[in-house]
């Protein structure tokens, strides 16, 4: 009890003297087609007989609540590429200001002091070039966990309404295309006391979405021959991602 008090009021006394800087919280405003958030969670389904974890990308805008999702039976470079893309394309462009991200292994090499500054690795600014994606990196641990609250809802949103009961499929192509439908359905729905569908919302702000590169060629952070992928190359780390609560 001791101990809980003094880990409380440390930096409540150190704020008040001047010494560490004061939080404080501000409501979020989107603009539209402006920013996205990005996350991976774990979900549990029954594939092919066996109970495995498969790993569910989501990408969310947070101006009118659209998201896209795909299911991977990992969350590596590839997957967490192949979401983007996917992404991307479905919604018809990219944002034309940030995306927000933890700091996954898959796209941050090193995280520089208590800043916003990070090393990114050498795959992923090839990719993020290729799309035009300006990255925002949230805070470490819980702290920033609220920065990207949107996609975060999102994913425990879609586990608690789509993945329980546990869904039977006999492939992950089969399980994709269920999450197609779920993600057209949920553009159905009005999220809060919004007064709107989110695919009302959307369809003023699909218009104002940075139009996707035309090219024949595949980002290099998704090319399986591409100079990222050559011997010296080492193996796509995984990333981090939301876990049941």
């Amino acid at each position: 009890m001791v101990r809980r008090y003094v880990s409380d009021r440390k930096p409540e006394i150190l704020a008040a003297a001047g010494k560490a800087p004061v939080e404080a919280f501000v409501p979020q405003t989107h603009l539209p087609g402006h920013k996205a958030e990005v996350g991976f969670g774990d979900v549990t389904v029954r594939l092919a007989g066996g109970r495995v974890t498969c790993y569910l990308f989501s990408l969310r805008l947070p101006y009118s609540g659209k998201a896209v999702h795909r299911i991977f039976a990992s969350c590596g470079q590839e997957a967490f590429s192949e979401g983007h893309v996917l992404a991307h394309r479905t919604l018809g462009g990219a944002p034309r200001s940030k995306i927000r991200y933890d700091n996954l292994k898959s796209t941050v090499a090193k995280v520089v002091g208590l800043n916003r500054a990070r090393v990114e690795s050498d795959r992923w600014i090839a990719f993020r070039s290729h799309f035009n994606i300006e990255s925002f990196y949230c805070r470490p641990g819980i702290e920033g966990a609220h920065e990207k609250g949107g996609v975060e809802g999102m994913i425990g949103y879609f586990r608690r309404n789509h993945f329980t009961p546990v869904p039977q499929v006999d492939s992950l192509a089969e399980l994709n295309e269920m999450v197609d439908q779920w993600n057209l359905h949920d553009g159905h729905r009005r999220i809060g006391s919004r007064p709107r569908t989110v695919d009302e919302y959307f369809a003023v702000e699909q218009r104002l979405l940075m139009p996707l590169r035309k090219s024949r060629s595949r980002p290099a952070a998704c090319s399986r021959h591409g100079p990222t992928a050559t011997a010296r190359s080492p193996p796509a780390p995984t990333a981090t991602r939301s876990r049941p609560v």
